[in-house]
């Protein structure tokens, strides 16, 4: 195989890699530098390297990556001399026409076979120069397939759809508003942090009042309290369309449409701009991992077959998400999946992504079912997928080729090794992975063990167990443990007195409760921002220990948006002792603003007293020390520091 990086390939062939000096040229690349435990399992790593390197030449013949990554100037409608085009990739369709409003969702406007399962239609403007399709008009794509059968589609690259609330069906829309309505971005992006904070949110459920919120209200009234906070990135969930609400985002229909419930892709872009304005970079919850069942609304069987975009049969259908699998080597799947990566960045001026669900990617099993302990028996073998680790090192060169300063983030909980090193020395190419084996560890605390049996050993490890030179995201908690059904850390701590005993007014002194529940909800996010990883998470509302869990309108709830959104009132009322959580959330990211221990290399635990319940570590030029017993406080207690020098509390 030929290469034109020398630093990633320095071989012919995998069987030359296989057979011949095989560790002496794993050698060539940095992974196995970093862990020369990988070099037993360095033929599928090899497997995955040169199948990256094979589309990147294939490739060449697109133009190259980036070039192949804009199918959005290729498919859906684009503006041509004279009109639009419309084009579609359905290699199961006999017959194609476009329906819609424009029409009278007549079969009056067909599309034409270009070969390789391309149809396409010109659209030539009206005599006076306006669009044949007018801005916000309403269509499908209706088809007739071989076998005779005929079905209705949103167009895949749709840039918005429409819920009609008489089917409850969606629909794309032409979305091509005037030059004076379309929102020009002012503000520059940020440069990219090397402390990353991130506050995880939910536009939709961004008000106080039980509604959806939306781009422009999270924009001026959520922003401005993320930036005070001292958060320096904001990770926003269900962007891209979703036909169930309930779903969190996590079952994207339109994978080019913005979520319609919660505004226009113009006020998405106010607010992605709004945030810049902040210095606040903007990361996207990117869902590849799988699509939306729903066929009537997304891409799943967009011609008719179970095997369009995904996988076709059991291979295709994730048995626990009841969600269909990408067929990622597949041509235009390829493209489809990468250039909705592109739109994303070129379109909305995206920072990044954060990856969900990986861990179905890399594996055939997805993951299901299995517990990972390290071995890497368990990453490497028949389990590996190593088209899903193809793509996923081609969307991260790609991330990273037209916007160097973006950030990655991949959601795995396997631990899977070198996902986060560069693609240039093996890796996957993400900047972090999630700690997720925190926020488990902290509530597995408070749910089985008194604060006197606390393992103080077994804390620090968890939060310093993380594969050496990958980066990692460290959190107490996310979204996954506010959803009905599980508790947040304030809950676990707190309970009924959430709602029963934080008022000052009523108890001036607080039960024992309530007080065990604030000192210790306060040091575990200290704890897991100073010794967890090179960057930190929060979900939006559990830095003042939000009272309430999060239930999407349901049938069985009365379709009530009553638990699907954010009580910021409660945290600026000055009477309910949320102030106190908010409070301490601000001063410890204003102290982290100050001294960056985040982008400090230099971490050393010093102690990990179980008896004492002591844990004392050093973190860029800062000491820690923490008292976690419940009855015993210390003066004097001597612990050992590199510092030769006083220091100042």
């Amino acid at each position: 195989v030929g290469s034109k990086s020398p630093q990633l390939l320095e071989a012919t062939s995998p069987a030359d890699l296989r057979c011949s000096g095989g560790p002496q040229l794993a050698m060539a690349l940095k992974i196995f530098e970093i862990d020369p435990s990988l070099q037993g399992v360095q033929g599928q790593i090899w497997d995955r390297i040169h199948g990256y390197k094979w589309w990147k030449e294939e490739l060449e013949k697109e133009g190259g990556v980036e070039k192949f990554a804009e199918g959005y100037k290729l498919f859906g409608f684009n503006r041509v001399d004279g009109g639009y085009t419309y084009r579609e990739w359905l290699p199961n369709a006999k017959q194609v026409f476009l329906a819609g409003e424009f029409n009278d969702w007549h079969n009056s406007t067909p599309l034409r076979g270009e070969g390789f399962g391309r149809w396409v239609v010109d659209l030539p403007d009206n005599e006076d120069g306006s669009p044949m399709i007018p801005h916000r008009c309403q269509l499908k794509v209706r088809i007739e397939t071989n076998d005779g059968e005929w079905i209705e589609r949103v167009p895949a690259w749709t840039k918005l759809a429409w819920q009609d609330h008489t089917t409850n069906l969606f629909n794309g829309v032409f979305w091509e508003p005037p030059a004076d309505e379309r929102h020009g971005f002012r503000h520059p992006r940020p440069a990219k942090p090397e402390n990353l904070k991130i506050y995880e949110a939910h536009v939709g459920m961004g008000s106080t009042e039980p509604k959806v919120a939306t781009y422009r209200e999270f924009a001026d009234e959520v922003l401005p309290r993320i930036k005070r906070l001292g958060y320096n990135a904001v990770q926003l969930m269900a962007i891209a369309e979703h036909a169930h609400y309930g779903c969190f985002g996590y079952h994207v229909t339109s994978f080019f449409a913005p979520a319609s419930r919660q505004g226009t892709p113009e006020e998405l872009k106010y607010m992605v701009d709004t945030a810049h304005g902040l210095g606040i970079i903007v990361l996207m919850d990117l869902v590849h991992a799988h699509a939306s069942s729903n066929a009537l609304d997304g891409i799943a069987m967009m011609d008719g077959t179970d095997h369009c975009y995904t996988h076709g049969g059991a291979k295709g259908h994730h048995s626990e998400w009841d969600s269909k699998i990408f067929h990622y080597m597949k041509y235009e799947v390829l493209r489809f999946l990468l250039s909705n990566v592109k739109w994303w960045i070129e379109e909305y001026k995206f920072d990044g992504f954060r990856f969900d669900g990986i861990t179905s990617m890399l594996y055939h099993s997805h993951g299901i079912g299995k517990g990972y302990t390290g071995g890497y028996h368990e990453y490497f073998g028949p389990d590996a997928d190593i088209d899903s680790h193809i793509y996923l090192m081609l969307a991260n060169d790609l991330i990273h080729s037209i916007l160097p300063s973006a950030v990655t983030v991949g959601e795995d909980v396997s631990g899977m090794p070198t996902l986060c090193r560069p693609v240039s020395e093996g890796g996957f190419g993400f900047d972090y992975r999630l700690a997720m084996a925190i926020p488990d560890m902290f509530i597995k605390l408070l749910k089985e063990s008194s604060d006197d049996h606390w393992d103080m050993g077994h804390i620090t490890h968890t939060l310093t167990n993380r594969r050496y030179m990958e980066k990692v995201v460290a959190y107490c908690e996310s979204h996954d443990q506010a959803i009905v059904g599980d508790k947040t850390l304030a809950f676990w701590l707190m309970d009924a007195e959430m709602y029963t005993g934080m008022s000052i007014f009523t108890s001036p002194c607080p039960s024992m409760c309530v007080d065990r529940g604030l000192a210790l909800h306060k040091m575990i996010r200290l704890l897991v921002l100073g010794l967890g990883g090179e960057g930190y998470l929060n979900f939006m509302g559990n830095e003042f220990g939000h009272p309430e869990w999060i239930d999407f309108p349901t049938p069985a709830n009365g379709w009530s948006h009553h638990h699907c959104r954010r009580r910021w009132d409660l945290a600026e009322d000055e009477l309910l002792r949320y102030k106190f959580f908010q409070s301490f959330d601000e001063l410890m990211n204003a102290c982290e603003n100050r001294f960056n221990w985040l982008g400090s290399e230099h971490q050393y635990v010093t102690v990990k007293n179980s008896g004492d319940k002591v844990i004392v570590f050093e973190r860029g030029d800062l000491l820690f020390a923490f008292n976690f017993h419940p009855c015993t406080s210390y003066s004097d207690y001597q612990v050992g520091m590199s510092w030769n020098e006083p220091m100042r509390c």
